[in-house]
């Protein structure tokens, strides 16, 4: 089974030629977009959540601290500090498109 990646770029010409504008200008907006959403993620509010209608929930959140967590190649206990996590909640259009069998 093959994997198709797809980049900003792609997605700046996709856009570009739905919107009918130069892939350069396109990779502009597209970048911009990524950057915006970069930026609220990093904020240094505990829980922060971007909703995107039709589309997804992003979120971002703390984990608690690991004072026990266990290298499995090692087998050495190693304290693992508290940190935010991402996550990524797709919305009901694209949840019923990717339940579908294959």
């Amino acid at each position: 089974m093959r994997i198709k990646t797809y980049t900003k770029r792609d997605i700046a010409t996709k856009l570009g030629n739905k919107l009918g504008i130069s892939t350069r200008k396109s990779l502009v907006y597209t970048g911009e977009v990524f950057n915006v959403i970069r930026e609220l993620l990093c904020e240094e509010k505990p829980y922060i959540r971007i909703e995107v209608r039709n589309f997804g929930v992003l979120e971002s959140k703390p984990t608690k601290a690991k004072p026990k967590a266990r290298n499995p190649k090692t087998n050495e206990e190693i304290f693992v500090p508290a940190h935010k996590k991402t996550r990524f909640k797709p919305g009901k259009i694209l949840k019923d498109y990717l339940k579908k069998p294959i």
